[in-house]
């Protein structure tokens, strides 16, 4: 049983309570609840500051690492006297600071295959702040695992994008999750990190108070969370898209037949376990090349590797048809004209092509030289940059 409000609560909270589909009520879930913030970064920062203001009860922080000057673009938690310290242990300072009513467990570890288990079912609701694929789909995986339900959000340059992964219903059953939107990862090197790409200073300030709200929402049962929805935000446009999140059949933990049942090696899994091997190149056609072809009445088919939500977002009147869906597809892929396959940036269809080439005997295929991002460049820019 959760000790009572003092005044002091009652005091701080009052602009919660007055709002009357949440008041007493919502504040005392808060005041039950158990948090895991995964990461004290860009998107904990801003996170665990408002969560701890909100009320949440127990607040438990994951990280391993220590505050570093250029950390102080956008990790607002933390202050220039700072540098040097550890992450957690400063965080936990900074947010009781900002309210002793609550209580805080550091975990000043790097959360693993190992201890992910462990770590998550402490809590209730978990709220991943990771910037790297392998601890992405670590903290997915894990959630699913354990039952709890996932509040997402990435970052990179000026964009950033949201959900809740695993949301339990009330009907009992548990909404999609990470692995429903990204059955893999994206192959090394596709995607820097904010370390290799940048991020807008105030960026994961926005996205981290969208997780935030989220955490807050699935808590207290107010409002619609962002379960089977993915939030997109561009920060150089303020533009925003939801998109729908629906369950994948070929999901491994989820789907219509499961193979994983426990956490694996996610550095394997994300192709960072060893040294990429060098792979043969492929025949290429340019933007522009492929652009004329189609003005003179003669376009190639063209086909689109990219998964569901990207075409959404952005294309170029391919064919929609996912890596992993390839191999089933290879019926509509004719052996008898000319094939444009692309991806994002070239990378995925160029492995596309290898694999139709060397298993299934293809030799008219072409991969569109640096993928849409090459034809919004050099022949349509009004496409949407993602």
């Amino acid at each position: 049983m959760v000790n009572p409000f003092t005044k002091a609560e009652l005091e701080r909270y009052s602009r919660h309570l007055i709002i009357p589909e949440f008041n007493l009520e919502g504040q005392r879930k808060l005041k039950e609840a158990k948090v895991l913030v995964i990461g004290s970064g860009g998107l904990g920062s801003p996170m665990l500051m408002y969560l701890a203001a909100a009320g949440v009860g127990h607040i438990g922080i994951v990280d391993f690492d220590v505050i570093e000057d250029h950390n102080l673009q956008r990790q607002v938690l933390f202050d220039i006297d700072q540098v040097g310290a550890s992450k957690a242990q400063s965080a936990k300072e900074r947010i009781l600071g900002l309210n002793p009513h609550i209580d805080v467990t550091v975990h000043e570890t790097r959360i693993t295959s190992e201890n992910a288990l462990e770590l998550i079912e402490q809590y209730d609701v978990v709220a991943d702040g990771t910037d790297n694929f392998p601890t992405r789909y670590l903290v997915n995986d894990a959630c699913v695992l354990a039952g709890k339900t996932n509040v997402y959000a990435s970052i990179y340059r000026f964009e950033g994008q949201c959900s809740v992964f695993n949301h339990l219903r009330p009907d009992g059953s548990r909404g999609p999750n990470y692995r429903d939107l990204f059955p893999s990862p994206p192959p090394p090197g596709l995607v820097p990190s904010c370390s290799e790409g940048g991020v807008i200073g105030v960026l994961p300030g926005i996205l981290g108070s969208l997780q935030a709200l989220e955490v807050i929402k699935v808590i207290s049962g107010v409002g619609d969370v962002l379960d089977g929805r993915l939030f997109l935000f561009d920060a150089a446009t303020f533009g925003t898209r939801t998109l729908k999140v629906r369950p994948n059949a070929k999901n491994p933990l989820t789907g219509e037949h499961p193979t994983q049942t426990e956490l694996i090696d996610y550095e394997m899994f994300c192709g960072l376990g060893g040294a990429p091997k060098e792979e043969r190149p492929v025949k290429e056609i340019s933007p522009a090349a492929l652009d004329a072809i189609g003005k003179q009445g003669e376009a190639p088919v063209l086909i689109d590797v990219r998964e569901p939500y990207e075409f959404a977002i952005a294309e170029m009147g391919g064919v929609l048809m996912p890596v992993d869906s390839v191999p089933e597809r290879l019926t509509e892929i004719p052996k008898d004209r000319p094939v444009v396959i692309h991806c994002r940036s070239g990378v995925r269809s160029a492995r596309v092509i290898r694999m139709l080439e060397d298993q299934h005997g293809y030799d008219n295929l072409l991969n569109l030289k640096g993928g849409i991002l090459g034809w919004q460049e050099d022949v349509d820019p009004s496409l949407a940059r993602y």
